[in-house]
């Protein structure tokens, strides 16, 4: 009893400092965000702002292009998440439950491509892209970030292929569904969950993704948020007061993400690690 209590105790604490390390960062942000730049930079740090404005806000909307750089992540991250379930759906049901020749084979290829540091195929890539002359567009992003979201995609959906008897696949082909027919009514509605694990993983690693954006799109235009804040960040001081406002409203995109479909989620990783 005593020894259950103290396990309990240090979960307790454990969880107390995670919560900690991972909340007071994004308090720091927005909180930080609506102060003066005077409280910002002063060397006392204050928890809770003692002044509050939307300088900074106004500024990060009317003096730089950040509306823009969140329109272009939103199409990056949307088109490169529709895609990815395009893919990775039929890809893993084929994967996991239909036989055909080399599929093992092919399946650790797929693996193995992503085990690749990205920073290893940048150049390559580039140079890829660059003759086919899609350089600077939205395009060669989402291409990029379809390729390295897909094959965990694939692995993710795996689990939760495997908690789907296959004797409701066995009756089905008896009434003689095809294979697609199988996955678009009966697979697809019951493996919900990890679809939406993958469009939030699809998206967020889109959303966030900084390495091939800064080297891919060269003009302003053409900018993420990720990128866009580059500019935000001069060469000899740094506006922080827009730095922190812009990182306050990057997050909401993916909080609206995470308030529709989180529990679908939540639910997707628990029964994927359960079933």
């Amino acid at each position: 009893m005593r020894r259950s209590l103290g396990l309990n105790i240090l979960l307790a604490i454990a969880g107390i400092f995670l919560l900690v390390l991972v909340v007071l960062p994004f308090w720091w942000v927005f909180s930080s965000s609506f102060k003066l730049p005077q409280e910002i930079i002063s060397r006392t740090p204050t928890f809770f702002p003692h002044s509050f404005t939307v300088q900074h806000y106004a500024g990060l909307l009317t003096r730089s292009a950040y509306s823009t750089y969140v329109v272009n992540s939103l199409i990056a991250a949307i088109a490169s998440t529709l895609i990815t379930l395009l893919l990775a759906v039929p890809a893993a049901y084929a994967f996991f439950r239909l036989e055909f020749p080399g599929r093992q084979a092919l399946y650790r290829i797929i693996l193995l491509a992503y085990a690749f540091p990205s920073i290893v195929i940048l150049i390559p890539l580039f140079g890829m892209f660059a003759k086919l002359g899609i350089i600077d567009t939205l395009p060669a992003l989402i291409g990029v970030n379809v390729a390295f979201a897909l094959p965990f995609s694939i692995w993710m959906l795996r689990s939760f292929l495997a908690s789907v008897p296959r004797e409701i696949e066995e009756a089905a082909v008896i009434d003689g569904a095809p294979p697609t027919v199988i996955l678009r009514r009966i697979m697809i509605p019951l493996i919900a969950p990890g679809i939406a694990s993958v469009a939030i993983f699809a998206f967020i690693s889109s959303w966030t993704e900084y390495v091939f954006a800064s080297v891919l799109i060269i003009s302003d235009a053409k900018r993420t948020v990720p990128v866009g804040f580059s500019g935000i960040i001069g060469q000899y001081q740094i506006d922080w007061g827009l730095l922190l406002a812009g990182a306050g409203l990057a997050v909401l995109p993916v909080i609206i993400l995470f308030a529709f479909v989180g529990r679908w989620f939540v639910s997707g990783l628990t029964e994927g690690a359960v079933k």
